[in-house]
């Protein structure tokens, strides 16, 4: 999680969701997830996108959706959709417009410059997908190329293909890629969201990659069911102990008398008061939105 324009975002669980499907778009007004990814790309056949990219206009400004983050994904800037899509997706003004197969940081540049042509309002901002090993060698480049970008979006399946390596327990495949995502994040200062969980079935490998996701530093994770939000939702936010030990420390901190402060025994320093701060303010942010 990180703060866009001042304001810290919970993003512990974004679905996507097809937006040609009616029903679905319905049933996500009350599925409490983070965030939404109204889907234009994958999940919508060619013949329909059309009629998808309508709907997930029109249900960007319905304003049903709550507090969710509202996003919509546009087909790639290689299909004959692109522009019509992110013209549409301008005009619709949701929280993010997210783009897949971003690879440079001239992308991104190209991008936010189209966005602004289109008059897209200033709260509309890009979430840019790394797909391909040319996106993980490039991220730091792309994360850093504009402020509109606030996001990425790993986008594991793909690059499970571009690598022709396999989905397997733990992603060893797929760890360099995403530590270059994640480092590029954190060096740029935008948040970071894991790729999705394809076996719906399986709940206790679904838990195990939040995990990993959550333990090597990712925000949240994207998702494919609705099944998976409740997983992603508790994974992802800090637990009733990691928030009363952030308490204590800062209790400890803030009563110091000298230079040396312990905590249950442990010596605190500056960083385990940012940490401790950080957590906090997860915890306020999850607890605000759902208010």
């Amino acid at each position: 999680m990180t703060a866009d324009d001042g304001v810290l975002r919970p993003r512990r669980s974004v679905l996507y969701m097809p937006s040609s499907n009616a029903r679905a778009l319905e049933k996500a007004k009350g599925i409490p997830c983070d965030g939404l990814i109204l889907d234009l790309e994958d999940a919508v056949a060619p013949d329909d996108k059309p009629a998808a990219r309508d709907a997930a206009c029109a249900a960007v400004a319905s304003g049903e959706y709550g507090r969710r983050e509202v996003t919509i994904r546009v087909n790639g800037a290689d299909t004959a959709w692109h522009a019509d899509d992110l013209a549409a997706a301008c005009a619709a003004g949701p929280d993010a417009i997210v783009v897949p197969k971003v690879d440079s940081a001239d992308a991104v540049l190209a991008l936010v410059e189209a966005m602004a042509g289109h008059d897209a309002p200033d709260h509309t901002k890009l979430w840019a997908m790394l797909e391909t090993p040319a996106a993980m060698l490039h991220a730091e480049e792309i994360a850093s190329a504009a402020d509109r970008l606030t996001v990425l979006v790993m986008g594991t399946n793909d690059l499970v293909k571009e690598l022709y390596a396999e989905h397997v327990p733990g992603r060893q495949p797929l760890l360099p890629g995403l530590g270059l995502g994640l480092l590029a994040a954190r060096a740029s200062g935008k948040a970071i969201l894991d790729g999705v969980y394809n076996d719906v079935k399986d709940a206790d490998g679904f838990l195990a990659e939040c995990r990993q996701g959550r333990e090597m530093g990712f925000d949240g994770k994207t998702l494919i069911h609705p099944g998976q939000v409740e997983g992603a939702n508790e994974t992802f936010a800090p637990s009733g102990e990691a928030v009363e030990d952030a308490r204590g420390i800062l209790e400890a901190w803030e009563a110091r008398d000298s230079g040396v402060v312990t905590y249950r025994g442990r010596m605190i320093e500056n960083l385990h008061v940012e940490s401790a701060r950080r957590t906090l303010a997860v915890h306020e942010a999850i607890v605000a939105l759902q208010d």
